[in-house]
């Protein structure tokens, strides 16, 4: 099983390269939809050979271990896979809808894009996922480019800048991991950190390039930015996997190498809180409706990211944590990528996104009101939606401890949850309630195809609502599965025992040479 894992890279980009050939439009669409709907499938058997086998490697070209390039595969990277592969596979069925992918490379650099971020999930090596990051990096300069304004161009300098600076910053941290410890290897480097001040340093500066990655503030203006400036089909694939990818590894590096040291718990609460708090209140100030939700994917990372300050208490409290973690990321992808797209649809349609520009939409086409209020009562946590879920499942996860913790995370999500519901109602408010637009078509109305994308992942949403058993099952393997550090090690060198030993740092010696 372990030696399919490099197709979820290697069919991607094969199939990516394979359109840019293709005379035929119809074609490339088949490629542009079929791709991550076979990746899709993939990762569900992926998710079901983990409920057998636990932990699945794969040492590419059977090189030696510490030499070959790793990939490994769990019920947690499995899931995140599983939930972008359907995310992107909305996104470019609503990119057909609204002819995006006429133009001639935009199938190969979503496939391209794709390709990359099924490497870096599936990766067991910090400079391979550099490769990966690079990888999906690449075809996103060329999407944003491709979509033709020069407003557009302009947030995309930004867009690149930033990319470039976390990139070099990420590079710099592998190579003192490098440095340091001897290997790159996440395996050979389980708790590489603890009690390793100069390994601790150069993880630091890693994880410090994803938080840049992720849009942690005070370091996410750049997003709200860059990404609502793209069209709503590149937006959707952005929020889908560039800041999920580094949740990630973020989650990966924590546990695996960190031991989900205690020492760091304070600085990820107050990190987080101030992140939520932030990203909701500046959702209130967007002038479009994908600038509102740009800040509710800065706020959404940190409810992702908080509850890693929960799971340092070990045992079943640092399972549960975790996996209220994986339910909410899975929610918010799915949840973001309806409201984006829904937003999308409503832009195709009436030239504009500008909540003082477009309104009474709720009149015109009440089918695409009720699905994107599906949305915003997932997003804000209201039921019968999986933001529900997704919320009370970190509060849970806060509650336990039952100490001053508790009290301020609980206290920051009520808080961050009231304004996000404030920037909701404005957009519903301006766009939806508004009055009849005058100085357009009676008659015109929001094609089905542009507002089915959109519907078909609110519910899913819904779905998960009505599921919460099963997918709160798929939640918790996921965090078992980062947690069992030993069955991770043991599949990547097929022998625990094989691992790399990480130097310890040498004490000084006096005395003059």
């Amino acid at each position: 099983m372990g030696q399919l894992l490099p197709l979820f890279l290697a069919v991607p980009i094969v199939l990516g390269a394979l359109s840019t050939v293709l005379r035929s439009l119809a074609a490339r669409r088949l490629l542009l939809v079929g791709t991550p709907l076979l990746s899709f499938l993939g990762a569900a058997g992926l998710l079901v050979a983990h409920q057998e086998h636990g932990t699945i490697a794969h040492a590419i070209g059977n090189y030696a271990d510490g030499i070959a390039i790793p990939f490994a595969s769990d019920s947690f990277s499995a899931l995140i896979i599983l939930t972008a592969s359907g995310v992107v596979f909305c996104a470019s069925w609503f990119a057909i809808a609204a002819g995006e992918d006429e133009a001639r490379f935009f199938p190969a650099l979503a496939l391209m894009l794709l390709g990359g971020v099924n490497a870096a999930l599936l990766t067991a090596d910090l400079f391979n996922f550099f490769v990966a990051m690079e990888v999906m990096l690449l075809p996103s300069y060329g999407l944003i480019a491709m979509s033709g304004t020069w407003s557009r161009l302009s947030g995309s300098r930004v867009f690149v800048i930033v990319n470039l600076f976390a990139s070099t910053t990420l590079l710099a941290g592998v190579v003192l991991v490098y440095a340091t410890a001897g290997t790159v290897n996440m395996a050979a480097l389980a708790h590489a950190a603890r009690g390793n001040g100069p390994v601790t340093v150069a993880m630091g500066i890693v994880m410090l390039a994803l938080a840049v990655k992720a849009g942690m503030v005070p370091l996410h203006t750049w997003l709200p930015r860059t990404y609502a400036g793209t069209s709503a089909t590149v937006m959707t694939l952005f929020s889908a996997i560039h800041t999920k990818v580094a949740f990630v590894l973020m989650f990966r590096l924590s546990v695996l190498i960190f031991g989900l040291d205690p020492r760091w718990t304070w600085l990820v609460i107050v990190l987080m809180s101030i992140s939520i708090i932030v990203g909701s209140i500046g959702g209130m100030a967007g002038r479009t409706i994908r600038e509102v939700l740009a800040y509710q994917m800065v706020t959404g990372m940190p409810h992702i990211l908080i509850v890693l300050a929960f799971a340092t208490s070990g045992g079943d409290f640092a399972r549960a944590a975790l996996a209220a973690g994986v339910l909410y990321a899975v929610h918010h992808m799915v949840t973001m990528g309806s409201l984006l797209l829904t937003s999308g649809a409503i832009e195709e349609t009436y030239g504009s996104g500008n909540l003082h520009s477009v309104s009474g939409i709720m009149h015109r086409d009440p089918w695409v009101a009720a699905v994107f209020a599906a949305g915003a009562f997932s997003l804000v946590g209201l039921p019968p939606m999986s933001g529900l879920w997704g919320k009370v499942g970190i509060m849970i996860a806060a509650a336990e401890p039952a100490d001053m913790r508790s009290w301020v995370v609980i206290t920051v999500i009520v808080i961050g949850s009231f304004f996000s519901l404030l920037a909701m109602i404005r957009v519903w408010r301006e766009v939806f309630w508004g009055r009849p637009m005058q100085k357009v078509n009676p008659g015109l109305r929001i094609h089905p195809a542009l507002s089915a994308p959109g519907a078909l992942l609110v519910l899913v949403s819904f779905g998960m609502f009505l599921l919460a058993g099963p997918v709160s099952d798929a939640a918790a393997d996921a965090a078992e599965a980062l947690i069992n550090v030993d069955g991770y090690v043991a599949a990547v060198f097929d022998n625990p025992d094989a691992a790399i030993a990480v130097p310890e740092p040498q004490p000084e010696t006096g005395g003059a040479s």
